[in-house]
């Protein structure tokens, strides 16, 4: 999948091939990506895939995780100028858009850490990108909610408005869905997450609510149904989140990992 992912995004680039390649042969060539602001690396096992492809060297100084500051040294690549040339904006654009995504994940990581609270990832990928950026996202310290439809039942407000009985289509889903998938129940109040706990969900969402809100289902659930796990959504911030993470759910999902990612600051410059 990585390997096919690579060749799209370099051909979306070269298209029927790189003009500059038309002119003069082909000399060695080198090359240096430097950081110019602050962050954590993403994106290597996708250009070692690259460079694979396409058969050129590089040496990675900072590898997937790793912080780096502004001035850091990440990687030297060796090849030909016309490789080099070809690849520049593709090795560039995968490490900037990963990276960038992993820096911000790890900025919400390091608040709710201490609190023993996982950070998840949402479904809010842009179309075609939702394995490259949920690769991103755990690079920087989350962990991914569900890839898709398929791995997961939840029950979002949309679906509950087509379900009579909710205890009802959860045991007749535990018949045909596989034995290993959970079912999630979105709830945006505490009758709806109530409703939920009685029909024996596996978790709850607690969806647009206060941490004060959340309280009170945390402490209904720790009472009455300890053994089903409580998830936090909703327009949740770096200056929110913290105290979501007190409110004593078990993860937090957030889709601003993704869509509120900035690009961080990276350039190559040849030898």
């Amino acid at each position: 999948m990585i390997e096919e992912f690579v060749k799209e995004v370099l051909a979306e680039d070269v298209g029927r091939g790189d003009l500059y390649a038309l002119v003069e042969p082909s000399v060695d060539a080198s090359a240096k990506i430097i950081a110019k602001s602050d962050g954590v690396v993403a994106g290597v096992k996708y250009i070692n895939a690259l460079a694979k492809l396409e058969n050129f060297e590089i040496l990675w100084l900072k590898n997937d995780g790793t912080h780096f500051v502004s001035g850091d040294l990440i990687a030297t690549i060796k090849t030909d100028s016309h490789t080099l040339l070809r690849c520049e904006r593709t090795i560039l654009d995968m490490l900037l858009h990963a990276s960038s995504i992993a820096t911000l994940t790890k900025k919400y990581v390091d608040i709710i850490e201490p609190y023993g609270v996982k950070l998840l990832d949402t479904r809010k990928t842009r179309p075609l990108l939702r394995v490259f950026e949920k690769y991103a996202t755990r690079t920087g310290g989350a962990v991914n909610h569900r890839m898709g439809l398929d791995d997961s039942l939840m029950i979002k407000d949309t679906h509950l408005k087509t379900i009579e009985n909710l205890q009802e289509y959860i045991k007749k889903a535990r018949k045909v869905i596989p034995f290993t998938a959970k079912i999630e129940v979105e709830a945006e109040t505490f009758e709806i997450a109530k409703m939920a706990f009685e029909a024996q969900a596996d978790i709850v969402m607690c969806d647009n609510m206060s941490p004060q809100q959340i309280q009170e289902i945390v402490a209904f659930r720790d009472k009455n149904y300890p053994h089903i796990l409580l998830e936090a959504s909703g327009n949740i911030s770096l200056k929110t989140i913290e105290s979501y993470a007190k409110s004593g759910v078990d993860a937090i999902s957030s889709g601003s990992l993704i869509h509120q990612a900035n690009w961080i600051d990276l350039s190559m410059k040849i030898d």
